[in-house]
């Protein structure tokens, strides 16, 4: 592991150890400059190469590149500042990093919708379903629906029958053919289409049913789950009909949240993407708006694995003063333009407002329903969810909107006969400190 820096103070600080990070981190190196790599996690990898102690998932190049620089794992950032000379990082526990440049590659958590019984222990994040078997080697359960929408059910539902778990059911709300509309993404990215062939053969081989249009709307029990229903979709994703599985336990992913506390603290200019996410707007270069701030992957635009590396590698080039070859540009062109139609081919539509109940929970953090949340907009003339979780508290609790944030928007939109607006959502992501921190790491700082 590299050296820090004699005066404690670094060319460039890549903040996330995933994909995008670990790519940036290695192109800025190779380069001469002196890096640090900062993740909350104990290992390198993200979510992506996530793995268990003893183990080493990460590609030869990448696991190489972590001898030249500094790395910092079990480091979570909850404040960035702008100084003189560049960005001063806070970090738990208790740490403070200085350096010039910053890349941004923080990553993206499940995307969640709710419905009646979500609550219930059994019911699982997709990512959290595979965070389990990927970091501790653990099947969340034995009778597994797998629901959502994405590409990203397949690899999840494959990986726990792999590992002994009985999937009763991969339950698509999308129509993953509409990609055939997108004939330019199919042609520059084929390799796409074999890995996704590959997860459907896995499927059959397990006798995994595969259903689209067709997704979980209820999750029965007392204690834990017992059994879902499962509703066929039309077009708006309205319920058709609905039929009743056994199983004792849920994986539900609607697509991914970008992860942006620090580039939103540090005034970056966010857009809304095609998925409806917030995200950093970034340049060719991938710079931000603020000078001196980078951001690749998911933080810009979910894109996958595979875009994350190449945006991570062009951003840490350009940190670094380097010239990316035209090829990588080419790549990150190609890669873009499949993400596009990922995200017109897998929207979450507005339909799923129907499945909620008024008594079922939308921020459960504060355990704040979704009558009470409509009823702050029909009966005490909030106008926006700002208003609301004002009035009635949702994005108040210990997530601070990270899960609530999406749907609460979406259904102050929907009560008001409108879209949801880059407005709505700023107005429950907005987090001057990035994670939880002792108050007395705030009283030690210098005033």
């Amino acid at each position: 592991m590299a050296i820090s820096p004699a005066d404690g103070s670094y060319d460039i600080a890549v903040l996330g150890a995933g994909p995008a990070g670990l790519s940036a981190a290695a192109a800025a190196a190779a380069q001469g400059s002196r890096v640090v790599l900062i993740d909350a996690a104990p290992r390198p990898g993200g979510q992506y190469w996530r793995h268990r102690a003893g183990e080493d998932r990460l590609p030869a190049p990448l696991r190489a590149a972590l001898e030249a620089v500094t790395f910092l794992p079990s480091h979570a950032i909850w404040h960035i500042e702008r100084t003189d000379s560049g960005f001063t990082i806070h970090a738990l526990p208790d740490r403070e990093i200085d350096c010039r440049t910053v890349v941004v590659a923080t990553g993206a958590y499940d995307r969640q919708l709710p419905f009646p019984g979500w609550t219930l222990p059994g019911v699982f994040t997709a990512g959290g379903v595979q965070a389990l078997l990927k970091g501790q080697g653990v099947v969340a359960g034995n009778r597994i629906a797998v629901a959502g929408t994405g590409p990203f059910l397949l690899p999840v539902a494959a990986g726990l029958a792999e590992a002994g778990g009985q999937v009763v059911g991969v339950f698509e709300a999308g129509r993953p053919t509409a990609f055939l509309r997108h004939p330019l993404a199919l042609s520059r990215n084929v390799s796409k289409i074999f890995e996704g062939a590959g997860y459907l053969r896995r499927l059959r081989r397990y006798r995994i049913p595969f259903s689209t249009r067709t997704t979980v709307v209820q999750a029965h029990g007392t204690e834990s789950v017992t059994g879902v229903t499962v509703a066929r979709l039309d077009s708006n994703w309205t319920i058709v009909s609905k039929r009743r599985i056994d199983c004792d336990t849920v994986a539900v992913g609607y697509g991914f949240t970008p992860q942006t506390e620090i580039p939103r603290q540090l005034g970056c200019e966010m857009v809304v993407d095609a998925d409806g996410s917030l995200v950093v707007k970034v340049d060719d270069q991938q710079r931000s708006t603020v000078t001196g701030v980078y951001v690749a992957g998911e933080a810009c635009g979910v894109g996958g694995a595979q875009l994350s590396l190449v945006e991570g590698e062009i951003a840490g080039l350009f940190a670094a003063n380097a010239r990316p070859p035209s090829r990588l540009l080419r790549r990150r062109a190609a890669l873009r333009i499949f993400a596009e139609a990922m995200h017109q081919t897998y929207p979450v539509l507005p339909g799923w407002q129907s499945w909620v109940r008024t008594d079922t929970i939308a921020c459960r953090c504060e355990e704040i329903t979704v009558g009470t949340i409509r009823h702050a907009v029909t009966e005490l003339g909030a106008t926006d969810p700002r208003a609301v979780k004002s009035y009635a508290r949702p994005g108040m609790g210990l997530c601070q909107g990270r899960v609530c944030g999406y749907p609460t928007a979406a259904l102050v939109a929907g009560e008001l006969g409108r879209a949801v607006t880059e407005q709505d959502l700023r107005g429950l992501a907005e987090r001057p400190i990035g994670q939880p921190v002792p108050l007395g790491v705030l009283s030690r700082l210098e005033n």
